[in-house]
């Protein structure tokens, strides 16, 4: 059995399959709707059924709150249909979104690297090659593990034929503990993508400002080697946040980059570095390191934010304190089940894009 959802105001109808979410079936059509977790926690893909009925799955209620459930609101990524429906979204593609169809992929995994102590790079190999755009994410179904799980694309759009991903071990955590204590070079997997709304707006001439944490590195590092492949010329500036010298990954191929392009740059920060690390950049945390390296001018930029929530939000705090507009922040929350418990996902301050 399947239903019709009409989509407005576009007027686009989707085919929606018994048990599929309103987000999938969209997508997988070629019908762009907002979101960006995936699994009912960031609140990002709110619609609301005008006509119809619908199941509103496993929202969180932090991203989908009781008033909203009576108003007819569903998250889209996890809303099943059960009859036709007629709903509204908020509609809004940037012009330097490309757009990709999502698709199935098989992959096999042909490396397995130790990134940091908590953090292992992932490489899978894909049955043929996938469109992309830099800092989009897929969905991996794993073995023994309930639902996807969603990982950022760490590689270049340019090699399509495999995707690097950067995994952190989230304690008790199924899917990260599967990866980290079970997966084998060999193993065979089900991928699917690209997902996500978190890209570079190249057609904006702003000089650039990328600030990652963990393993939020993994966005960011797709989209700086797309930057810098392409021959983009503004001037591009990494912040990279770790507690310690061993979890500050992909330093040596960071310094390489600064050192082949000259609007590259490349900056550091340790928050809590050991004695044995002889740590001679900056102390402190990441949005610190870029508040202290512009002086507290930052105006003028393009910014890029990704990794968990407290860096996210404290890295909003000083852009707008140091004078970037709203609608020159982008960022990507790397947000667990266990965030959604406990997270408030309320504000509408910031699109989560």
């Amino acid at each position: 059995m399947s239903y019709q959802v009409t989509v407005e105001p576009t007027g686009d109808v989707v085919e929606v399959e018994e048990g599929q979410t309103l987000l999938d079936a969209a997508l997988r059509q070629g019908v762009w709707l907002p979101f960006a977790c995936g699994h009912g926690t960031c609140g990002t893909c709110k619609v609301q059924v005008l006509e119809g009925d619908v199941d509103v799955g496993a929202a969180s209620p932090f991203a989908l709150m009781d008033m909203e459930r009576e108003e007819g609101v569903v998250l889209a990524c996890c809303a099943l249909p059960e009859s036709d429906l007629v709903i509204e979204a908020d509609i809004d593609v940037d012009p330097d979104f490309a757009g990709y169809q999502i698709e199935d992929y098989q992959a096999k995994v042909v490396s397995i690297e130790e990134l940091s102590p908590t953090i292992k790079g992932i490489r899978l190999a894909l049955d043929r090659p996938m469109q992309f755009q830099a800092g989009q994410y897929v969905n991996l179904n794993l073995p023994s593990v309930e639902g996807s799980r969603a990982f950022s694309i760490a590689n270049s759009p340019t090699d399509s034929s495999y995707v690097d991903l950067h995994v952190r071990l989230v304690p008790e955590g199924k899917g990260t503990s599967w990866i980290h204590q079970t997966m084998q070079l060999g193993d065979e997997l089900k991928v699917s993508g690209p997902y996500g709304q978190f890209f570079v707006r190249k057609t904006d001439d702003k000089d650039v400002i990328f600030i990652a944490g963990g393993s939020g590195l993994s966005s960011p590092l797709s989209m700086i080697s797309d930057l810098l492949e392409t021959g983009d010329k503004r001037q591009i500036y990494l912040f990279q946040g770790a507690r310690n010298l061993a979890e500050l990954y992909k330093k040596s191929e960071l310094d390489a980059l600064a050192e082949k392009y000259s609007n590259f740059h490349y900056i550091p920060a340790l928050n809590e570095p050991l004695e044995t690390d002889d740590w001679q950049g900056f102390c402190g945390f990441v949005h610190e390191a870029a508040n202290d390296h512009f002086k507290g001018r930052l105006s003028g930029h393009k910014a890029y934010l990704c990794g968990p929530p407290p860096m996210i939000d404290s890295a909003i705090t000083m852009l707008m304190q140091g004078r970037v507009f709203e609608a020159d922040i982008h960022m990507e929350k790397f947000l667990t089940a266990a965030d959604g418990a406990t997270a408030d996902s309320r504000s509408a301050l910031f699109k989560r894009i």
